[in-house]
């Protein structure tokens, strides 16, 4: 009987870590094109609004693949980015954000910061976070959630390397699969992270190429992935 007692307690366990599991999503804004089109064709980004947007769907569809209809998912996207870039080309880009997540039965969270994505990740319940994804522009030493959308060529929100102390590691499965789809992250940030949080994060080393997301592809890297 005590033998019972004890598998059926491991059981509760396992199946509270399993309902509580989250997959979060972190998307960051695109640059205006008044900006970009003063730049050489070969240099210009986000000619189409969505690049992040419709990495961040594909990703969902192959969470769900694997996991099933009822898995959490957390998207936490740039808002302000979308707000500009809607602006500029007179369609309701949040609007259409807000229907996907419904689609595609994720939760929502708006942010406007780098500091509103710490509390955001931070306000997850412990050992919840079991995926994360980030899409967005990088460098070797942060996430930009911001990029040419301000100013031209500059970013104005981002997660910087200094600042992944202040991330709660608690919040992430012990075993948790985190990957950066930005450009240069293995470069420098995944090594920060994992001192940080204690877990890899897998990144580029060299460009990642959003080009082929609009066939249905996740974002390739013109160097090699590594952690």
């Amino acid at each position: 009987m005590t033998r019972l007692l004890r598998l059926a307690a491991i059981s509760a366990l396992l199946l509270a870590s399993w309902c509580q599991a989250e997959h979060v999503i972190v998307t960051g804004g695109p640059a205006l094109r008044r900006w970009e089109n003063y730049r050489v064709k070969a240099d210009q980004h986000d000619r189409w609004w969505a690049n992040f947007v419709r990495a961040s769907t594909l990703r969902m569809e192959e969470l769900r693949r694997a996991n099933g209809s009822a898995a959490r998912i957390v998207w936490l996207v740039y808002q302000p980015g979308y707000q500009s870039r809607g602006r500029e080309d007179n369609a309701p880009y949040t609007k259409w954000i807000a229907q996907l997540a419904t689609k595609y039965g994720a939760t929502l969270i708006w942010i406007n910061s780098g500091g509103s994505l710490i509390h955001a990740i931070n306000s997850r319940p412990d050992q919840a976070i079991t995926t994360f994804d980030f899409f967005g522009h990088s460098n070797r030493y942060a996430f930009m959630l911001d990029y040419g959308n301000e100013v031209t060529a500059v970013s104005t929100a981002w997660l910087h390397e200094r600042d992944l102390p202040r991330l709660h590691a608690a919040v992430f499965a012990r075993n948790a699969y985190c990957k950066s789809w930005g450009c240069h992250t293995a470069e420098s940030m995944s090594a920060v992270w994992k001192r940080a949080i204690g877990i890899p994060l897998e990144g580029a080393v060299g460009a990642t190429n959003y080009e082929i997301v609009g066939q249905g592809r996740l974002p390739s890297v013109s160097g090699k992935w590594a952690r």
